[in-house]
């Protein structure tokens, strides 16, 4: 044996016994004289080896300190409580380690997990979602989605839109406040009661695709792109500002509100940018208009953008089935009610202003202004009423107004219909529009159908103007029907739009023959 080889047998040798049971705490242990050892407490049993396999297969324990327990153990995938069966959409079956709906994704992996506390990591854990907040744990069913909930459970369906979600009231009465309200924790188009902070940002994009069928012309643009804000401030209820990019022209907040609550039966004052008035559609955003864009013709004569406003409202009985809101305006915005400006058309430097109120009841369940027309899934019956007037003066007119809107959500069908009607006082005339929309969720989260048709009319003008300012040469009688059908992409947050126009508006002062306007769109729509 060479030296090399006595050299590696000794020092395998010496690694050997360094590594004996025992050997390695023996030799550090210094040597004492060997004298009678003082009386010590009884020595600890042996800690008894674990056992060979998983011995207990749901009571969330490594017993065979594999470094996996339970379910997730093969040595438990004969035992009754691993079997596979039922929806996997709860706290419990999101993380036990089975594929209970047999549908091949396990646990969190499966998207019917997607809600849960169990499956959201520990920097929302403790979030407002649909899964926290207080209120009942309810979770959807095997074929369900969370939207198929709302308005089940003791829930009225009353709340699911960011406004009334953070105002601190009830508002439909079921017992459930904002984020405990289940419209508020599981309707994507609330963002203020999702994990993180009570401040979000939202975006709504639209791509449009057109065809000008009397211009035989074609256009592709990216036609909107908003940032939105919202949420809870510091001492102020609910806030919200909407910038929308005008890129020919120039970027521009369109609306902005901050509202703060006025005791604690649901009270506020509101002070925002003058740009809605009676009318709903001046006031949705992008994503819930259901022909796309609101009819020009409900409130071109009607509605004017002011540079701000203040406006007080609340409910009127204890239930929340009337509710009132009135309110201020005066100045000019540059683009009818957005922030930064001013337009004095004409060279006419009168005051505008407007004053007026609303009454709104339900008559049965609830729906509010903000809400959205769109349906994905079948919805509780609403059936309301807006009825409101005011008084506007303008640069060359002075007159009061009437508005009053009906709606019904029923099931697949949601209806529509408004009037706006006014005397014109300076000019002594009537004008009258109105607008009908009907809406039908033809395949359940899929395919939604819409349409409306409608009119401006006027009397001639018993003592007209030398000369018609910007406002009046606008005022132009009309005819419009639109249809439209909404291709749900991605649940009801990116969605595809296909909508006919047809619009036909007299002749101006000096022209001749009815202007017909006829268009197909192809828009998509996306918000987050």
């Amino acid at each position: 044996m060479n030296r090399v080889s006595l050299v590696l047998s000794f020092l395998l040798a010496f690694v050997a016994t360094w590594l004996a049971p025992g050997a390695r705490a023996r030799a550090v242990e210094p040597d004492v004289p060997d004298v009678a050892a003082e009386p010590t407490a009884a020595e600890p049993a042996p800690v008894s080896e674990a056992p060979r396999t998983e011995t207990v297969c749901d009571d969330g324990q490594d017993n065979d300190g594999d470094t996996v327990y339970d379910c997730g153990d093969d040595d438990c995938k004969s035992e009754r409580a691993c079997e596979k069966g039922g929806p996997e959409n709860t706290e419990t079956t999101c993380h036990d380690w089975v594929d209970n709906d047999d549908d091949g994704y396990v646990d969190c992996d499966d998207f019917d997990c997607g809600s849960t506390t169990a499956c959201k990591g520990s920097w929302d854990a403790g979030g407002g979602g649909a899964s926290s907040g207080g209120g009942d744990d309810v979770r959807p069913g095997k074929g369900q989605s969370e939207a198929d909930l709302i308005g089940k459970n003791g829930d009225n369906d009353g709340e699911r839109d960011n406004i009334v979600c953070a105002d601190g009231v009830d508002n439909d009465n079921d017992g459930r406040t904002d984020c405990d309200d289940l419209g508020c924790k599981l309707t994507s188009e609330v963002t203020v009661c999702q994990p993180g902070t009570n401040f979000r940002l939202s975006v709504v994009a639209r791509v449009a695709q057109s065809y000008d069928v009397q211009e035989k012309k074609s256009n592709t643009e990216f036609d909107v792109l908003q940032l939105r804000a919202l949420g809870e401030m510091p001492f102020i209820q609910n806030s919200f500002f909407l910038i929308s990019a005008r890129m020919e022209k120039t970027p521009r907040v369109v609306f902005a509100m901050f509202q703060v609550p006025l005791g604690k039966k649901g009270h506020y004052m509101n002070v925002n940018s003058g740009g809605g008035g009676l009318s709903l559609e001046l006031v949705r955003s992008v994503h819930k208009r259901m022909l796309a864009d609101p009819a020009f013709y409900v409130y071109n004569a009607f509605e004017q953008g002011n540079g701000a406003a203040v406006e007080f409202g609340g409910p009127i009985d204890k239930k929340g089935k009337y509710l009132y809101r009135t309110f201020l305006g005066g100045g000019s915005g540059r683009f009818a009610g957005n922030i930064g400006g001013t337009f004095f058309p004409d060279n006419n430097n009168n005051y505008t202003f407007s004053a007026g109120a609303q009454f709104w009841m339900n008559f049965v369940g609830y729906y509010n202004r903000w809400d959205t027309p769109f349906i994905y899934t079948p919805s509780p019956l609403a059936v309301a009423l807006a009825v409101g007037g005011k008084y506007d003066q303008r640069s060359q007119e002075r007159y009061p107004a009437a508005n009053v809107q009906f709606i019904v959500r029923w099931r697949r069908l949601q209806f529509s219909a408004e009037n706006y009607t006014k005397r014109e006082l300076v000019f002594k005339n009537w004008q009258t529009a109105y607008n009908i929309q009907v809406g039908v969720l033809a395949i359940s989260k899929r395919l939604m159908l819409a349409a409306d048709f409608g009119q401006y009319l006027a009397t001639d003008f018993e003592d007209p103007p030398d000369v018609l300012g910007y406002d009046l040469r606008r005022q132009l009688q009309e005819l419009q029907y639109r249809v439209a059908a909404h291709v749900y992409l991605w649940r009801d947050v990116l969605f595809l739009t296909a909508i006919w126009r047809d619009r036909r508006v007299e002749p101006a002062a000096g022209d001749s023959g009815i202007n017909v306007l006829q268009d197909m769109r192809l828009l998509m729509t996306y918000r987050w």
